[in-house]
């Protein structure tokens, strides 16, 4: 037993949240990719590497489908909200210089 669960019923949420995170993930990816466009965001993309804990979040279930989630409430509250574009928030999430948006 692991934290309380069977091997088996543990490896079934880790499957499931694995799945969850895949779905947000190309959901999330369609909609920036329509809103601002394939070629456009090969263009932008920074160096900007993840951090640990979005790796290390792989092997915690739901983890990484939080931290998606985290990234479309960015997207929405800090961008979209104030006026900012599609485009300002993938420049922001992929390049390390935070002064980019000026």
């Amino acid at each position: 037993m692991i934290a309380g669960m069977n091997e088996q019923d543990l490896m079934a949420y880790i499957i499931f949240g694995l799945i969850l995170n895949f779905t947000f993930s190309i959901l999330f990816g369609m909609y920036l990719s329509k809103n601002i466009g394939m070629q456009e965001m090969i263009e932008l993309k920074g160096d900007k590497e993840q951090s640990l804990f979005v790796s290390l979040s792989l092997f915690i279930p739901y983890a990484k489908m939080i931290v998606t989630l985290y990234r479309v409430a960015i997207l929405q509250i800090f961008f979209l909200d104030k006026g900012y574009t599609h485009k300002e928030f993938w420049i922001y999430m992929t390049t390390n210089q935070l002064n980019k948006l000026d």
